[in-house]
């Protein structure tokens, strides 16, 4: 499989993390049945193409990207869709984030096996 095809299952495996997680947010502690069963299904469908994105990336490098990432975007759904504030010392640590999965990509030898 390229590195194109892992990369997308990576994005998709971010992307549903981030879907979980704001369903995770709309839950509220479990006590609303439908973002319960959202979260739930978002959850093992990113895991899934976490899983999948192993056989050719290492598993910190791939954790290293999924959460990096799914950190960053889940806190710009947080800004945008829930009216939580982020403060510069929050948007220089995303910065930072975002900064270290370019290092990771760009730099790192690491990336594939």
């Amino acid at each position: 499989m390229s590195q194109t095809m892992i990369y997308a299952m990576l994005v998709l495996a971010i992307v549903f993390e981030v879907l979980g997680t704001s369903a995770m947010q709309a839950a509220q502690h479990f006590t609303r049945l439908v973002p319960t069963l959202v979260m739930v299904v978002c959850y093992a469908i990113a895991f899934y193409f976490l899983s999948y994105t192993l056989k050719s990336i290492p598993v910190g490098i791939a954790y290293a990207i999924w959460s990096g990432l799914g950190i960053v975007l889940i806190s710009l759904v947080g800004y945008l869709v829930f009216g939580q504030k982020l403060d510069l010392a929050a948007v220089l640590g995303l910065g930072l984030i975002i900064a270290g999965v370019i290092v990771l990509n760009v730099f790192s030898k690491s990336t594939f096996h």
